[in-house]
């Protein structure tokens, strides 16, 4: 007999070995979900989703079959239904149709597994609201998914879907839907029934054209329809109302589209094949604040580019142009053009390399002087100083200008001249400034732009980080070497220029500077930048490094996910090599990823 015992324990045993290549979740851990109703399940290695997860509010848990007391923390009758469930970064290659036993669940995370379906169950999980599957082997949506009338936000990028079921419009709830990294040759019309739609990314898949029904999604900022096929876009995107950003990078393209969207502020087709700019499609671009056509076969830039008068970045990087027009230098508000990589004749070659403000000045000294001008001196009055104050831009304009004086101070008049003026703009470039004009602060509170630069700065006032409305600020050709600490409260900050001057790391107060979306650093003695803080500045679209000391550019720096504009070039880096940076950002970026990847 006890042969036999020892027997069948031996079985029962090897019955329990078999049980045990179901995954487990530790029972604290579903014990807490069911506090919460939020379960985390990532990056556990998981190839399925255990069914203690699927049955979490159904069965009975095992305390309750134990001869215990609760205290009130442990009722465990008083369970909360699980309404988020986290799978991500694990190996799961299929969901189980048992998904439906949680009808509650508002956000289901699957993205980072090895899912090339999806069960049907998923439509009856009708409170969810977002739904993230990027990173896995998806090649069809099924339709069911489509029926989630509370689904705002769904995630797909890198996968494998070849279309899109024509239902997908059904999904009225959506604000944000990303498919890009897949392999869409076309779109549904449906799309166009989005209308709550906010954000939609589209890039890098075979798209040879969009649908006309696209027009219909007057609530989108952000259209992103780069790396793809496209040869044309769709004239009435024009009724895109909200429509801001608009990117149409990597397509092939042969002339600038005619986009008529009102609220039109970035429009990039970089990478494309357009050869000349048309008037029409110059004309529609009414609100434009950047403009990027680096990368194309354009050879003439018409004199109607003055026609955009909100214009304040312009990159032709890398094109064909010869000759600039004189015309170029009366855009008001331009404060960054970039012409690298343009067969230019006429312009000398350091022009280039000295930046935007010499290079426009040098082409308003080709264009006649203007009669009115004569004028001037009834809008002028000269002081004791000789001292020359605008009352036009004081008053008008709320702009105080002192620049090319050669001074070593600002006088006096010129703060009480503007006094009570609510200036927000201030010029006190190419002087002999070695400090920060003391009576600056007198424009304390409304002061956006400072523009100091072509002076003797050798180092920045604490007292700058007083200026809260600062939005600008030009130190471009000074002696700085570090910038104070304090300036972490510039929370308005958006752009910094710093272009020739002697630092010799990227400095460490911009770090903490969250707003800043421009950063130019050329010229300086930078040795070193920290990618894993870069990252943080999220709003960061340019940074210029080029022409420092760099031997050494991280990898990590292809994550810098809202990068538009990087420049390295003239570094003694070996690695990108010059053919990959020359081909522009993006190839920069996609090459620096790739090295994470390797490593």
């Amino acid at each position: 007999m006890s042969r036999l015992k020892r027997a069948g324990q031996g079985d029962s045993l090897a019955g329990f070995r078999t049980e045990k290549t179901e995954p487990t979740i530790p029972s604290a851990l579903l014990k807490a979900a069911r506090k919460s109703g939020q379960l985390d399940l990532s990056g556990r290695g998981l190839t399925e989703v255990p069914q203690d997860v699927y049955h979490l509010n159904i069965d009975t848990p095992e305390e309750a079959h134990q001869n215990v007391s609760f205290g009130v923390s442990d009722r465990w009758w008083e369970q909360t239904d699980l309404t988020k469930l986290l799978l991500s970064s694990n190996r799961l290659t299929q969901l189980s149709d048992d998904i439906r036993l949680l009808p509650a669940l508002t956000t289901l995370d699957l993205h980072d597994n090895q899912l090339s379906s999806l069960p049907s169950a998923l439509g009856e999980l009708q409170e969810l609201q977002q739904l993230r599957l990027s990173h896995n082997q998806l090649t069809s949506l099924p339709v069911e998914v489509c029926t989630l009338k509370n689904l705002c936000s769904i995630t797909l990028q890198q996968n494998q879907l070849e279309s899109l079921p024509d239902e997908l419009g059904h999904l009225e709830s959506l604000t944000q839907l990303d498919l890009s990294h897949n392999h869409l040759k076309g779109l549904p019309s449906s799309l166009g029934c989005l209308i709550r739609l906010q954000k939609l990314n589209l890039s890098h898949n075979n798209l040879s054209c969009l649908p006309a029904t696209l027009a219909q999604l007057t609530n989108v900022k952000l259209l992103d329809c780069s790396n793809n096929q496209l040869t044309d876009i769709p004239a009435n995107l024009s009724d895109m109302l909200a429509l801001e950003q608009f990117y149409l990078r990597h397509n092939k393209l042969c002339l600038l589209p005619k986009v008529l969207a009102p609220a039109l502020k970035e429009l990039y087709v970089g990478n494309n094949h357009i050869e000349q700019l048309e008037t029409a499609q110059l004309a529609s671009l009414t609100a434009i604040s950047l403009l990027e056509l680096r990368d194309n076969k354009i050879k003439i830039l018409p004199e109607q580019i003055t026609s955009l008068s909100t214009l304040t970045r312009l990159d032709l990087t890398n094109n064909d142009i010869t000759t600039l027009p004189a015309s170029l230098s009366l855009l008001p508000n331009l404060k960054v053009l970039l012409l690298e990589g343009n067969p230019l004749r006429g312009i000398r070659r350091d022009l280039l390399t000295k930046g935007t403000n010499e290079l426009l000045k040098y082409l308003r000294g080709r264009i006649k002087e203007d009669p009115e001008r004569a004028d001037e001196g009834q809008t002028a009055m000269t002081l004791p100083s000789q001292a020359r104050v605008n009352v036009h831009n004081i008053n008008t304009l709320k702009s105080l200008v002192y620049s090319e004086k050669q001074a070593a101070d600002i006088p006096d008049e010129l703060f009480d001249a503007a006094a009570d003026q609510s200036i927000t703009t201030v010029n006190f470039s190419k002087n002999q400034l070695t400090s920060i004009p003391p009576r600056l602060v007198d424009l304390l509170p409304s002061l956006s732009d400072i523009n100091l630069g072509f002076n003797r700065l050798t180092c920045c006032s604490p007292d700058i980080s007083k200026f809260l409305q600062l939005m600008n600020i030009d130190l471009r050709n000074n002696q700085l070497r570090d910038l104070p600490s304090e300036m972490k409260n510039l929370t308005k900050l958006r752009s910094i220029i710093l272009n020739y001057n002697r630092f010799k790391s990227f400095p460490e107060v911009l770090y903490q500077i969250v707003s800043l979306e421009t950063v130019l650093l050329g010229n300086n003695q930078v040795d070193e930048v920290d990618p894993h803080r870069l990252m943080k500045l999220v709003h960061m679209s340019t940074l210029d490094l080029s022409n420092n000391d760099l031997l050494n550019i991280p990898p990590e720096m292809g994550l810098c996910a809202s990068l538009r504009c990087l420049s390295l070039n003239g570094n003694p880096f070996r690695t990108p090599r010059a053919a990959i940076v020359a081909k522009g950002t993006d190839a920069v970026l996609e090459y620096l990823r790739s090295r994470i990847s390797t490593a």
